[in-house]
């Protein structure tokens, strides 16, 4: 008699998790389908109400437990590594620019497509989200006051201001990249937001 194959708990959240992100990437929080997110990890319904209660709690858990390590994947713990931060922002967002593809575009920025769509209607998903933000603008002050304090950044700049500025245009880069479904669009937003940055160094 064949024994029945059960599955890991942790890894059918994580893959509940992982569908869900996609899903929400490609069709927005509200418009999202259960039913796809379920035919495309192959777990049933009771599992899936099993880690999350709602459709609610399954969206505020990707922005906690997907979207926010993602950043500190790819943008914090890459900034760390750099020195100096004039040379670590400049080369973030040149190998943003090196890596725009039509998904970039057709699809946007999941932090900020949620940031549009959710924050005006349901206030846990706005308090997620601005948890995010607030973390990467703490991550790029805390840089450029560090590169102050190492005579790379100018005195005359405002380290909190300047991160503001910052997070605010590279979401805008693909905002507006996003609605003209334009590649190269993106791309000068961000070279031109590179340009402001050397413009910060002594």
């Amino acid at each position: 008699m064949s024994q029945r194959k059960t599955r890991n708990p942790e890894q059918t959240r994580n893959d509940l998790l992982d569908a869900a992100y996609h899903e929400i990437l490609e069709s927005g929080f509200q418009a999202a389908s259960l039913e796809r997110i379920l035919a495309n990890t192959s777990v049933s319904k009771g599992a899936l109400y099993h880690h999350f209660g709602t459709k609610r709690d399954l969206g505020l858990a990707v922005i906690e437990e997907v979207i926010g390590p993602q950043l500190e994947e790819r943008w914090f713990t890459m900034l760390a590594q750099h020195d100096n931060p004039i040379i670590g922002l400049y080369n973030l967002i040149a190998e943003k620019i090196s890596q725009a593809d039509e998904s970039v575009i057709r699809y946007g920025c999941p932090l900020n497509n949620l940031i549009q769509e959710m924050s005006p209607l349901d206030e846990s998903f706005r308090q997620g989200l601005q948890k995010i933000i607030e973390r990467w603008v703490e991550v790029v002050t805390q840089a450029l006051k560090e590169g102050q304090s190492a005579g790379q950044v100018r005195q005359d700049s405002n380290p909190e201001d300047i991160a503001l500025y910052i997070v605010a245009s590279i979401e805008g880069c693909v905002g507006l990249g996003k609605n003209a479904q334009s590649i190269d669009a993106y791309q000068r937003c961000l070279r031109q937001l590179q340009v402001y940055i050397q413009s910060l160094a002594v």
